[in-house]
């Protein structure tokens, strides 16, 4: 998909009509998606108990689930969501590359490598019953050193490299070297950290605890507002980096500021819900294709919406609704994703470095 040209943005003598249209039925699928999702669970409860555990304490086991279990993990679900596809999307950008994202490049690797390095090296403070808010941030703070460092890595790599399947399988390698280097500190542990590194490998999007969630939402809160503030970034390195330079724009700091946001958002999703494939890479094309544009003025608000939406979606179908089963999230996130990367290489039959 090309999108570096400017007749890819949206023509100012088109009405505006369309895209409020396209933005405010996603806010209330949106919406609606996380209702559902709040509903819909192994234990079957009527709607009336749901919204009387949600606007009334009655003590219940009802309210429990609701306010504990449900809420809280509909709540990871679109924040896990948001931050996923506005790293893909900003990736996408920077490399100029269709397949970049989180996953696919060994981002989300890295930042595991941050996590494991913690949690298996250095830090006797962690264990797999209780961590501190000092040891979330910990692990949050090497989440996002790992998913930079492994992001630099490809992006001194993409500048020599202008096939696409080849740095795909650069990506790959890196992400098994990174899987390598986490088998030695494994074997090289001792056995209440490796409990414990065992037990954040299981971590899904019910698994935070209150301090986590919180700390998630800060963290995505602060990438998603740097997101937005580096939307004339975003459009001036999309038209290429010799055109941002002829408007004075500062690549380099441009380059850091990208960088710097999607390791917050990647990394901060990796440090508690574990590495969750292809949203990153599937949902920018999803509004591209919606939206017919390049134009991160509305690209960067409709994949918000849009990665809210399908990261509920794939809570919604992983909780098998009246079933006592769970089916893993990465499993249905890579069933919604894997499709939409296919048609991708399929309409990309020329794989260049051009984006």
């Amino acid at each position: 998909m090309r999108t570096g040209t400017k007749e890819n943005f949206p023509d100012d003598s088109i009405s505006g009509r369309k895209y409020n249209l396209i933005f405010f039925s996603l806010m209330i699928i949106l919406v609606i998606l996380l209702i559902l999702d709040i509903f819909f669970g192994s234990v079957s409860i009527s709607a009336s108990e749901v919204i009387r555990a949600i606007f009334t304490h009655t003590n219940s086991s009802f309210e429990t689930i609701i306010m504990r279990f449900r809420l809280p993990k509909a709540l990871t679900a679109l924040t896990v969501g948001v931050a996923l596809s506005l790293s893909g999307l900003q990736m996408q950008t920077i490399f100029r590359n269709p397949m970049a994202g989180p996953y696919v490049l060994g981002i989300s690797s890295g930042a595991s490598l941050g996590v494991a390095f913690v949690i298996l090296g250095f830090s006797s403070g962690i264990n797999g019953d209780s961590i501190n808010a000092l040891g979330n941030w910990i692990l949050v703070v090497a989440s996002w050193a790992g998913a930079g460092a492994i992001m630099i890595l490809i992006m001194i790599i993409s500048s020599k490299v202008k096939d696409i399947m080849t740095l795909l399988i650069i990506g790959i390698m890196l992400s098994s070297g990174i899987g390598a280097v986490v088998t030695i500190l494994q074997y090289f542990s001792n056995e209440t950290m490796l409990k414990a590194y065992v037990i954040w490998t299981m971590g899904s999007l019910g698994n935070l605890t209150e301090g986590q969630l919180t700390i998630l939402l800060i963290s995505v809160s602060a990438g998603v507002i740097m997101s937005i503030l580096s939307t004339k970034i975003l459009n001036a390195l999309l038209l290429g980096e010799n055109y941002a330079r002829s408007i004075g724009l500062n690549v380099r700091f441009a380059r850091g500021a990208i960088f710097s946001c999607t390791s917050i958002l990647a990394g901060s999703v990796t440090a508690f819900c574990g590495p969750i494939g292809f949203i990153g890479i599937a949902v920018p094309h999803i509004v591209r294709i919606i939206f017919k544009t390049s134009d991160h003025r509305l690209l960067i608000p409709g994949t918000i919406l849009m990665g809210g939406a399908v990261m509920l979606i794939s809570d919604i179908i992983s909780q098998l609704p009246g079933s006592e089963n769970v089916l893993p999230i990465n499993a249905v996130t890579s069933l919604i994703g894997i499709p939409v990367v296919i048609w991708v290489i399929l309409r990309n039959r020329k794989f260049s470095g051009s984006f």
